[in-house]
């Protein structure tokens, strides 16, 4: 361990703040590595799958829910997307306002292609099935906490 982590691990608050952090950024690079051949980047690879799992169609207020980030954001990311021809914008009802995207096939085949990938399974095969469960548990408190805080202490 090097000497700043040294002095960081003495306080169990600010170790665990970077420890998340550090794996955030790990992870993200990984993943970021792994679908460079493909042309898709995690962000993009984060949507194909939630919209794939949500029947391949949402909104962009239900996307923003479920990804926690803002619209204005997502509609960046979406409308790059779109122009890569993974999605493509449509109206349920035509004389309605609500637009949906929905996947097209090269977005299926896309999201097909990135869920293949092996480091999710590389890097969390080294935790046993039960330790990955107290993972999930521990994280999900501190979501559940960021999220309560978050709201309390809003400008």
């Amino acid at each position: 361990m090097e000497e700043v982590e040294t002095k960081i691990a003495q306080n169990s608050y600010k170790y665990s703040w970077h420890l998340i952090g550090k794996v955030s950024h790990l992870l993200f690079w990984v993943r970021q590595r792994e679908l460079m051949p493909y042309n898709i980047l995690p962000r993009q690879a984060y949507i194909l799958f939630l919209l794939y799992n949500l029947d391949h169609k949402a909104t962009l207020d239900e996307l923003s829910r479920l990804t926690d980030r803002k619209t204005g954001t997502l509609s960046i990311i979406i409308s790059r997307m779109e122009r890569d021809g993974l999605v493509k914008k449509i109206r349920e009802n035509p004389r309605s306002v609500l637009l949906k995207y929905e996947l097209t096939e090269k977005g299926v085949a896309a999201y097909k292609t990135s869920s293949k990938m092996k480091s999710e399974k590389a890097i969390f095969s080294v935790l046993s099935e039960e330790e990955r469960r107290q993972l999930i548990s521990i994280l999900e408190k501190v979501i559940e906490r960021t999220e309560k805080y978050k709201k309390s202490k809003a400008p």
